[in-house]
């Protein structure tokens, strides 16, 4: 039988870390498994990428296979060595267990039943990811909501189907736009009882009111009276921990921004909350407000275009 390099199934140099093997083992089985995957021989490199991370991602099993040492090139003819003293352990199958496994994984791990079969035997299901939308408020204050979703099941004959399931879903507090929640062992059932992969919720913020986060910062756009502009004024700025007095200073302009430190979304450290002034006219819409303009027309040396150039 011919020597399987798993490390080149997995697209893995030789010294990769159990992180990179992880990664690599996700990402092709996402993409060669047999009830999605069109990729041609789909079936055959799900069974290789499964029987490379079965071994690669135990520890003591990498070991055993990387004492084949460097003179195993693929395409080379197997042979185990003799009495098994490169490795202390035997792994044994039942009749037809072995079918999932090659004839090399057979032959390099042994023939008859153990523990470390079963271990191999019981895959872990895949690793699923959804959506999850919530309010800033929730990644402030933190929460438990109740997820509605389909989940994948598998059948009596290890098919994989959709079920409705309600989640109850703990968001921690500081949680950011695109980070993700995992829950352990929600995603897809492992086959012959081995565990389920984990659900991957990705955090989105749904759309509010007030407020736009950038990662732990939030930006409020504070609307101002002119003459709280020009004179200055300690005027009420919500933020998401409620109400503080703000004190905007003598002569702000509109886009003025100002800084609450540690007001935005709790972490280590904490956010900031960027107050960005805006000044709203009064409209002229009585008799009076018209006379107000123009005292002030008349009274104030103003030209907001005296830097342009030129006269009209």
């Amino acid at each position: 039988m011919q020597y399987k390099d798993y490390y080149t199934i997995l697209g893995l140099a030789h010294g990769a870390s159990q992180d990179e093997i992880k990664r690599a083992y996700r990402k092709l089985a996402r993409k060669y498994h047999p009830d999605v995957s069109k990729e041609p021989d789909a079936e055959n490199r799900f069974k290789d990428i499964n029987e490379a991370n079965a071994v690669l991602s135990d520890p003591e099993k990498r070991a055993a296979y990387d004492a084949l040492g460097s003179n195993w090139q693929a395409g080379q003819e197997f042979r185990p060595p003799p009495g098994g003293d490169f490795y202390h352990r035997e792994f044994h199958f039942g009749p037809g267990e072995g079918a999932e496994f090659s004839d090399f994984f057979s032959a390099l791990f042994g023939g008859g039943r153990g523990r470390g079969a079963e271990d191999l035997l019981r895959q872990g299901g895949q690793d699923q990811s959804a959506r999850l939308t919530i309010s800033l408020e929730d990644s402030y204050h933190g929460a438990t909501r109740q997820v509605a979703m389909e989940v994948p099941e598998r059948d009596a004959q290890g098919r994989v189907g959709a079920r409705k399931r309600t989640l109850n879903v703990r968001i921690p507090r500081g949680v950011t736009e695109g980070q993700q929640i995992r829950l352990a062992r929600q995603g897809t059932p492992g086959p012959r009882g081995g565990p389920g992969g984990d659900l991957y919720l990705e955090v989105h913020f749904a759309p509010h009111p007030l407020y736009q986060p950038t990662g732990r910062d939030v930006y409020l756009k504070l609307p101002i009276a002119p003459w709280e502009a020009a004179l200055g004024a300690a005027i009420s700025a919500p933020t998401l921990g409620g109400p503080v007095t703000l004190k905007v200073p003598p002569g702000s302009q509109s886009g003025t921004k100002l800084r609450l430190k540690g007001r935005g979304l709790p972490g280590s450290p904490p956010g900031d909350a960027y107050v960005l002034l805006e000044i709203v006219v009064p409209a002229a819409d009585t008799e009076e407000a018209r006379r107000a303009y123009r005292r002030m027309a008349e009274e104030l040396p103003f030209d907001p275009r005296a830097g342009l150039g030129g006269k009209p």
